[in-house]
C-alpha cells in the first residue's frame, strides 16, 4: 500500500526523501580518502608538503602592481637603483615561517630575507642598524610591512644579526643594491 504522506500528492514524503538522500551523500563524501596523496611533512618548515589547506601555506600570491595610465611603469620600478631610505624596521618570524612569500618562495625565519612594500622582487638591499652601525645584505622576497610607518620587515635571524631582535624595532637605513637571482629549485631528495 503506497504512502500518501501529508498534503497534496505526498509532498512531505518526497521532501523528506530528498533531504535524507542529500544528507547521506554528504556523509559518504566526508568518508572518501585519497591514498595516493601522501602527507609528508617538510622537516625544514614543519608543514605538510603540497597541502594547500595548510595554515602555513599562503592561499594566493599577491598580484603584481598594475600599470598606471598611459603605460607608465608601476611604482615598484620607479624607485630604481638610487633608492635609499631611513626609517623604522621590524621583524617577523614563527607566525609566517613556512608560508609563501610574494615572490613565490617559502619564508624561512632563519634566512637573511626581508619584506619591502615597493622594491622589485627579488632584490638585494643593504640594511644598517643606525643605533649600533651593524650592516647586512638581505634578499627582499616579500611585501610588507603593513603596520605603522615602518619601511622594512626583516626575518627573525636578520633582526638578531642586526642587533634589534629583543627590542622589536630599530631605526635603519635601507639601500637598494640590485636585482637578486631567482631562487633555484629545491634539490631532489638524495641528490646533492
Amino acid at each position: 500500500m503506497p504512502m500518501s504522506g501529508f498534503g497534496r500528492n505526498g509532498r512531505f514524503v518526497r521532501v523528506a526523501y530528498w533531504v535524507g538522500l542529500g544528507a547521506g551523500c554528504l556523509a559518504l563524501a566526508g568518508c572518501v580518502t585519497n591514498d595516493n596523496v601522501a602527507r609528508r611533512v617538510d622537516t625544514n618548515y614543519g608543514v605538510a608538503v603540497n597541502a594547500p589547506e595548510s595554515p602555513r601555506v599562503a592561499k594566493a600570491v599577491p598580484a603584481a602592481p598594475k600599470h598606471h595610465a598611459a603605460g607608465a611603469a608601476p611604482t615598484v620600478f620607479q624607485k630604481g637603483v638610487n633608492y635609499s631610505a631611513v626609517g623604522m624596521a621590524s621583524w617577523y618570524g614563527a607566525d609566517f615561517h613556512g608560508r609563501r612569500t610574494a615572490a613565490g618562495e617559502t619564508f624561512d625565519m632563519n634566512s637573511l630575507t626581508a619584506a619591502h612594500p615597493t622594491l622589485p622582487l627579488p632584490c638585494t638591499v643593504r640594511v644598517t642598524n643606525l643605533a649600533n652601525h651593524r650592516s647586512l645584505m638581505l634578499r627582499v622576497n616579500d611585501r610588507g610591512p603593513y603596520v605603522g610607518q615602518r619601511i622594512i620587515d626583516v626575518s627573525a635571524k636578520s633582526a638578531k644579526v642586526l642587533g634589534f631582535y629583543d627590542h622589536g624595532l630599530a631605526k635603519v637605513k635601507v639601500e637598494y643594491v640590485g636585482r637578486a637571482p631567482a631562487q633555484s629549485a629545491p634539490t631532489p631528495q638524495g641528490v646533492y
